[in-house]
């Protein structure tokens, strides 16, 4: 039987006869059984803040959460039994250290003279058997480097070289982009990723905070504050806290976020902060200006500097993004996963947004409407004032002469009323803007009665039916057109029949 799986070790039984991909009789001296290329094995380390965040993340972190620690994507343990057979995607993950936040891949130096040559045997001559079959070994371990995993046997006296993704032949990586943090050490923000889901830590956000006050040592000079609560990926909650110290003196301040981050990585903390539910922390510092020039001016392991020198004349935003390495299909798929989270995220708000205009849309209206009603009551009111101004004048003035003012005024307004008066003149204007205006009135009223409205749909499919029955009818006649054509044809055979018919008789 000829095993070739990508799930997990295909055990053989040991009645049933395999065959397959054989190297001879040697068998190195590995742990596994047969002839194994290097079992992927997992270490519980996990970092956060950015795409390949470790643990001990003390520079930056990004809130987002990009990724896990440095992934080595396995490609199993390797020929087992005397058959082919594969792991699948084992990840192999180790804690490296880190300058903090996204970027904390080693400074790798220069590799040993050594490991080239290995390398370079291993991929091109080896001389494990001796034969021909040492170009098959040959093949098989540039397909190790390039899915990056595995071991590379090349001698029988050397070690096999050890294929990780972070070497230059592994084919499986890509460059992204994440965005700069900005926050300051004096912000004091530490962000705290919960196994639990949003909702969760959200209904037990109170006793959250009293939690970690219980953690920090129940001191009264020191209150928690809750920044923030997001979801992750994984029904996991990042939430976002500072702490505030109080003086004796009145004066607060808060807590730095290097020191805070320090003291919940204490052994004794952390295991409280893992009885909350916490699985790591990360702090959230920005970085500066020379770490930012020496993690640009350094590719990061198994990157060629061509590529990296290329994804930093492609970073479309260079104050604010900073080149990631995606390497391994798990770490793509985990920035999708993130990218698919925060997209929700921000539909989510768009989605509040939206029905807070559709609110404010309505308030504008209603607001309007009392502002149109307001004026019309300040013009009902300025006309009864007007009125009682007049009668209170027409009392006061009760008894005395006409004066002069008055009397010229009068004049003025008797000449405005003839003129007023005057068929010619304005009063004729007015009568016919009167009628024009009853007119518009009655046409309006009689349209409003008759008015409807056809729903879009509907009409559409009014317009779809209409031209079905056009091109029908088009068609219908052509027909009768092509059926004329013939009866005349026919009437025209038929006269000539009847002519030479009556030539023959006659």
């Amino acid at each position: 039987m000829t095993t070739f799986s990508f799930g997990g070790n295909t055990a053989t039984p040991a009645n049933q006869a395999t065959t397959g991909f054989s190297l001879g009789t040697f068998t190195p001296k590995t742990t596994a059984s047969g002839f194994g290329f290097g079992a992927a094995t997992t270490t519980a380390s996990t970092g956060f803040g950015g795409l390949f965040g470790a643990a001990q993340n003390k520079g930056f972190g990004f809130g987002t959460g990009f990724g896990t620690g440095a992934t080595n994507t396995g490609l199993g343990t390797g020929l087992a039994t005397g058959g082919l057979s594969f792991t699948g995607f084992n990840t192999q993950q180790q804690q490296q250290p880190a300058l903090g936040g996204l970027f904390n891949q080693p400074i790798a130096n220069a590799p040993q003279s050594n490991q080239l040559i290995n390398t370079a045997s291993a991929l091109s001559a080896p001389t494990l058997l001796g034969d021909e079959r040492d170009a098959i070994l040959a093949k098989w371990n540039q397909l190790q480097a390039f899915w990056g995993t595995g071991k590379g046997y090349f001698c029988n006296n050397t070690a096999p070289v050890d294929f990780t993704q972070e070497n230059p032949f592994c084919r499986f990586k890509a460059i992204g982009y994440s965005c700069i943090s900005s926050n300051k050490d004096e912000d004091g923000l530490v962000e705290l990723v919960f196994n639990k889901k949003e909702s969760d830590v959200r209904g037990q956000q109170q006793q959250l905070v009293e939690s970690l006050h219980k953690v920090l040592g129940g001191q009264q000079t020191l209150t928690v504050n809750v920044e923030g609560v997001k979801p992750l990926v994984d029904d996991q909650t990042e939430v976002t806290v500072y702490v505030v110290e109080r003086s004796p003196n009145g004066t607060s301040r808060r807590v730095p976020a290097t020191s805070l981050y320090g003291y919940f990585e204490q052994a004794h903390v952390k295991s409280n902060l893992q009885q909350l539910g916490v699985t790591h922390t990360v702090v959230r510092t920005e970085l500066s200006q020379a770490q930012i020039k020496q993690l640009l001016q350094n590719p990061p392991s198994g990157v060629d500097p061509i590529i990296w020198e290329q994804a930093k004349v492609d970073n479309p935003d260079p104050e604010r993004l900073l080149p990631v390495p995606m390497i391994g299909f798990k770490e793509l798929l985990r920035r999708l996963e993130v990218e698919e989270q925060m997209t929700k995220q921000h539909q989510s708000r768009l989605d509040i947004v939206t029905e807070d205009i559709g609110e404010l849309q309505k308030n504008q209206a209603t607001t309007m409407a009392k502002i149109a009603q307001y004026k019309r009551k300040l013009t009902e009111l300025s006309h009864r004032v007007l009125q009682v101004l007049i009668k209170q004048e027409i009392q006061r003035k009760s008894g005395f002469a006409i004066q002069a003012e008055e009397e010229h005024l009068r004049v003025q307004l008797d000449t405005i009323q003839s003129e007023l008066n005057a068929p010619t003149q304005f009063k004729g204007r007015l009568n016919e803007l009167m009628s024009q205006i009853r007119m518009q009135n009655h046409f309006g009223a009689v349209r409003s009665e008759e008015k409807y409205y056809v729903d879009g749909e509907l009409l559409r499919e009014i317009k779809q039916h209409l031209k079905q029955q056009q091109e029908g009818l088009s068609h219908l006649i052509g027909i009768i057109k092509d059926d004329l054509e013939d009866i005349k044809l026919i009437e025209h055979g038929l006269n000539d029949t009847l002519h030479s018919r009556a030539g023959l008789f006659s």
